[in-house]
């Protein structure tokens, strides 16, 4: 029986409290590779939006942290976890994972090696790990300033990005379909920066969404949502969004609003589901929330 089955519990905690001394905040993970406590919210009656303002664990990625005191804690409350995930787009790295995915009808190395060639830039020497299914994970640095969002087959067809609200399966992690290891070579190797070409791949600028010659219509509501600390964050986004369809410039609005709450923590689903709820509490008509 390998060294992984015997201990797989005991493993996962001392490659999480490596990486967390790194300071890569690390949450434990399921054989399935889904965070390993369930939620403290299961079962009640209204649906929550809480991302750890309870004061208890369960919240997935926002329960990641670096600190070896809490890391211990989070796996002591989940004697089963065999792996642990890396949040991506947390300071001080900013990391941004690109899942290079393999599929039969896909190369999505090939992908990327030829996003390179037409976007003129090279993919630097970092972190790879290996995916049991014969993929493989990049890890890249982002700049403070800028929010990379989850994306699954945007670049590319099996070119996946993990980015704010998103975590990286550990290298050494068990997973029912096996473990993740390095690459050969990678164990010495920081995460490198990432290109900027790439980062303007990864992060499209926000076009416009004032073609009336309105420019700052919405600006204060924008600055609403990025002023928001923790616990108020969804509320602020609710509230600023309610202004702007109440005001008739919701959709116009909409992607400012996105990009600001997913700059505060917010993931890109919990952000266009508040504002969809703000669409539809002050329509007067049903109709759908066009979000750019």
């Amino acid at each position: 029986m390998a060294a992984t089955d015997r201990h797989p519990a005991a493993l996962a905690l001392t490659q999480a409290l490596s990486a967390a001394e790194l300071g890569l905040p690390v949450i434990p993970l399921s054989r399935t590779k889904l965070p390993a406590i369930p939620s403290p919210h299961h079962g009640e009656a209204a649906p929550v939006r809480c991302r750890g303002a309870c004061g208890r664990t369960g919240h997935g990625v926002h329960d990641a942290t670096a600190d070896p005191t809490a890391v211990h804690a989070l796996f002591a409350a989940a004697p089963w976890a065999t792996g642990y995930g890396i949040a991506c787009g947390r300071p001080p790295h900013h990391l941004i994972g690109i899942d290079l995915d393999t599929k039969a009808e896909t190369d999505s190395t090939a992908a990327l090696q030829r996003l390179a060639l037409k976007h003129l830039f090279a993919i630097p020497a970092t972190v790879t790990v290996l995916t049991p299914s014969g993929g493989s994970h990049l890890w890249l640095t982002g700049p403070p300033d800028r929010v990379v969002p989850n994306s699954v087959s945007r670049l590319a067809p099996g070119i996946d990005v993990r980015g704010a609200g998103g975590y990286l399966v550990g290298p050494g992690s068990l997973t029912a379909h096996g473990v993740y290891r390095l690459a050969p070579g990678a164990a010495h190797l920081a995460p490198a920066p990432c290109p900027r070409a790439l980062l303007r791949l990864l992060t499209p600028p926000a076009r416009s969404q004032y073609p009336t010659g309105r420019p700052t219509q919405g600006h204060g509501l924008v600055h609403f949502v990025l002023a928001a600390h923790e616990g108020q964050r969804n509320i602020r986004l609710f509230w600023a969004a309610c202004r702007a369809y109440e005001n008739g410039f919701g959709d116009r609005l909409a992607y400012q609003l996105t990009h600001a709450a997913a700059r505060t923590g917010l993931t890109e689903h919990e952000a266009r589901a508040t504002i969809a709820s703000a669409a539809r509490l002050t329509m007067p008509a049903p109709r759908s929330v066009r979000l750019v």
